[in-house]
């Protein structure tokens, strides 16, 4: 399992117009083929009047399942320059779909691939891009003597930390990184004198920054 991977979270759009022919990106974040799938149909049914819906997808550890469609348009025109918009940008899990309105004039090969290469890159870079990192999930609870210094450690350690629960202790919930998080537990049994409870919730992939 990777420590880490780049993908989108949230769905970034961009347009691009050449010879009157509208180019219009939109990319998603997607867990599966069977999400691409849908996402595509739900495209195609909200430009209903256009005239070809080319797409790529990525997917998975490294990139390791990918798709393209030209859907119509000259082998190697619009899908594969789509493809290499996603996998130039790093990320994964990631579908992006072009959706041509035709405007009356033929733009050659290279016209194409520039124009679905220019909406795919536009509708990527409206996207955010963020690190999806294998984290711990961790509740804390200390003592309120311990507490600031504890904030202290954990701050500077770049700790990202959520909601915080005041009552006769206080909770903290943190998200460590997973080669850290180990060292970061017996870090804060060391900084409260053993006092610190701390429950394990979950281990999964987290947002944690943008790159």
């Amino acid at each position: 399992m990777a420590a880490e991977y780049l993908t989108i979270r949230e769905t970034g759009k961009g347009e691009y117009e050449e010879k009157k022919s509208r180019f219009l990106g939109e990319a998603l974040h997607i867990e599966s083929e069977e999400e691409a799938a849908v996402q595509i149909a739900r495209i195609r049914k909200a430009f209903y009047d256009a005239r070809h819906h080319c797409y790529a997808w990525v997917l998975g550890e490294g990139g390791a399942r990918k798709k393209s469609s030209d859907d119509g348009e000259p082998s190697g025109t619009a899908g594969q320059p789509i493809l290499k918009v996603i996998e130039g940008s790093g990320a994964t899990n990631v579908l992006v779909v072009v959706t041509r309105y035709f405007g009356g004039t033929l733009l050659g090969t290279g016209g194409l691939v520039r124009a679905y290469t220019q909406a795919a890159r536009a509708a990527m870079d409206d996207a955010q891009t963020v690190r999806m990192c294998l984290c711990r999930r961790m509740e804390v609870t200390v003592d309120y003597p311990a507490l600031d210094r504890l904030l202290y450690e954990l701050r500077r350690d770049g700790i990202e930390m959520g909601e915080t629960q005041y009552g006769a202790q206080v909770t903290l919930d943190l998200t460590v990184e997973a080669p850290r998080a180990d060292a970061m537990a017996q870090k804060i049994t060391a900084l409260t004198s053993g006092s610190a409870r701390i429950e394990v919730r979950a281990e999964d992939y987290f947002p944690i920054q943008a790159p």
